[in-house]
């Protein structure tokens, strides 16, 4: 029987792959994406944690195929107008070196904490070489928004200079699915990097984010080895004012100790904080210590560009996107692998990106550039495509759309696809437009709730104005449907995603890829052969910023 099943499966995913190679775009070998794969995610790349020693063996190899393609180099311009294959990109890094002491204390009642265990602090963002808390007062903050656009303010002028904030994850709708943020649909104000953005601009010495598995989307073992190693940052004049001393997270169960200890009951409290009305609760005679170094420097990490120039209108850019970097080397697993391979998240998206550049190369030339961008630092912030943003390599006022490649799903082909967070673009209705031609449909968000859109390299070019997308794979998989789908994305989302687990199998499926390449290669052809400038629509938040360059389009 089970062989049985192997050969339907295998029958299937060729019939599915005939249909892609119908149409006149090339055909895309899930062999060649395995071989990728396999390299960048062996334990010979360490991890590709930027600025270590695997990045000049990732940058090198990210270099070589696209020259073996016949592309050109897109990065940083010499003082002779000629290109590099890279774009520096100077950043800040923190590290925690040494012991870390965290404690809380109501009353006569200590509670001592272990780092990884009931907390996980991040090494302080802010050139601090030592955070030394004693004795804070502690507040629960509810959700942390202030959002006036929403009638919502957490805050209420009650002043946190000198205090260490509790505060829960995701948006006051999680909860109910209703209300003033959307429902189920995360905004920006429900992402961490919001909260301890908002705790700078209060002037708190931190925020202490409660962790629950569901509303932050992923578990304890995700935001333990995502914050424990160390911290990237752009190069910013006054740090202070985007980080507070503290930045970290704790378990609920340790969360709801400390509250019960002050008299104060977790489950209630979180029911008020979905009020507008909720108000800061101060924990009666609660406070926190905290006690670590910090070793601050600057280091440069690159970007890798490889650029088609467009025959008649090489001024206009589209561009791919798909970052290189994992998490590098870190605290071990129950099996003692400290190498985060990173083979899905993101050897998958850097594989499509090659092959891709490698499709584009063999073809005509189109009218307009296509720019395929492999940036770096994507795991600690965006960092790489945030710097890209701010420094552009190609005008982003003449950046036609950006289509981003993130952690594709190895379960197999599907009969749909999807977008992280479902983007008010026309730049989304043309691949769905793409994806109808070839018999596929397109799935919304199924978990609007996670605040995918703001997770992956494309929203540092949309807070910009710029149209642009993170592809999602299906999950109504050919063979299994959409219980097998669901159940793959689960399997990896608690047992691989940011964990040493996440490392090449040989019972990947990558035709699924293969096919999905097929549609994110015919958009891109079309929007590189037309005079198309995809937009926001009406009411999009950053519709107005786009507008701004309205007149660079024609």
């Amino acid at each position: 029987m089970r062989k049985l099943v192997f050969i339907t499966a295998a029958v299937v995913a060729l019939a599915f792959q005939a249909h892609a190679a119908s149409a006149a775009d090339p055909v895309f070998d899930p062999a060649k994406l395995a071989d990728h794969v396999k390299v960048l995610a062996s334990d010979a790349f360490e991890g590709r944690g930027p600025a270590t020693r695997a990045e000049p063996k990732t940058v090198d190899y990210l270099v070589e195929q696209f020259k073996a393609a016949g592309l050109r180099p897109g990065g940083d311009k010499a003082a002779d107008g000629s290109r590099a294959w890279t774009q520096d990109v100077p950043l800040a890094r923190f590290e925690i070196t040494g012991p870390i002491t965290a404690s809380a204390k109501v009353g006569d009642k200590t509670f001592a904490w272990s780092q990884g265990d009931q907390v996980t602090v991040r090494a302080a963002a802010t050139g601090a070489t030592r955070v030394a808390i004693e004795d804070a007062p502690l507040v629960f903050i509810g959700y942390g928004v202030d959002a006036p656009e929403r009638g919502w303010d957490d805050f209420k002028g009650y002043d946190l200079k000198g205090k260490v904030a509790l505060v829960l994850v995701n948006d006051p709708d999680f909860e109910t699915g209703r209300g003033a943020f959307g429902g189920k649909a995360m905004t920006y104000y429900g992402r961490w990097t919001y909260k301890y953005e908002e705790a700078a601009r209060r002037g708190a010495i931190g925020f202490l984010v409660i962790h629950e598995t569901a509303p932050a989307a992923y578990g304890w073992a995700t935001v333990k080895n995502s914050n424990a190693s160390a911290v990237f940052d752009i190069i910013r004049d006054d740090p202070t004012k985007a980080h507070a001393p503290l930045e970290g997270w704790i378990q609920r169960d340790a969360a709801a100790d400390l509250l019960k200890a002050a008299g104060l009951d977790y489950e209630a409290l979180k029911i008020s904080a979905r009020s507008p009305q909720f108000r800061p609760v101060p924990l009666p005679g609660a406070t926190v210590s905290m006690d670590y170094a910090v070793k601050a420097e600057t280091i440069v990490t690159r970007n890798v560009a490889a650029l088609l120039a467009g025959t008649t209108h090489p001024d206009e850019t589209v561009i791919y996107t798909a970052h290189w970097d994992h998490l590098g080397i870190g605290e071990p697993d129950a099996k003692g692998d400290v190498i985060y391979n990173g083979a899905r998240d993101n050897g998958t998206g850097v594989a499509a990106l090659i092959e891709l550049a490698v499709a584009f190369a063999k073809a005509p030339k189109t009218t307009r550039s296509v720019l395929f961008l492999s940036v770096t630092a994507e795991e600690k912030g965006l960092l790489g495509s945030e710097y890209y943003a701010w420094n552009p390599l190609y005008p982003l006022a003449t950046t036609v759309g950006v289509v981003n490649m993130d952690s594709l799903s190895v379960a197999g082909p599907a009969h749909d696809f999807a977008t992280a967070g479902d983007a008010p673009l026309t730049l989304q209705d043309d691949l769905i437009a793409v994806g109808r031609e070839h018999g596929r449909y397109f799935s919304p968000d199924p978990r609007p709730q996670n605040g995918s859109f703001f997770r992956s390299d494309h929203f540092s070019f949309a807070k910009r104005g710029v149209p642009a997308i993170s592809f999602g794979t299906g999950e109504d998989l050919l063979v299994g449907g959409k219980a097998a789908g669901a159940a793959a994305q689960q399997d990896y989302i608690s047992a691989r995603y940011h964990q040493p687990a996440d490392e090449w199998s040989p019972d990947w499926n990558l035709a699924g890829v293969a096919a999905d390449m097929g549609l994110l290669y015919e958009l891109g052809e079309q929007l590189a052969n037309s005079r198309e400038w995809p937009s926001w629509k009406p009411g999009a938040e950053f519709k107005a910023e786009r507008d701004k360059s309205a007149a660079a389009r024609k």
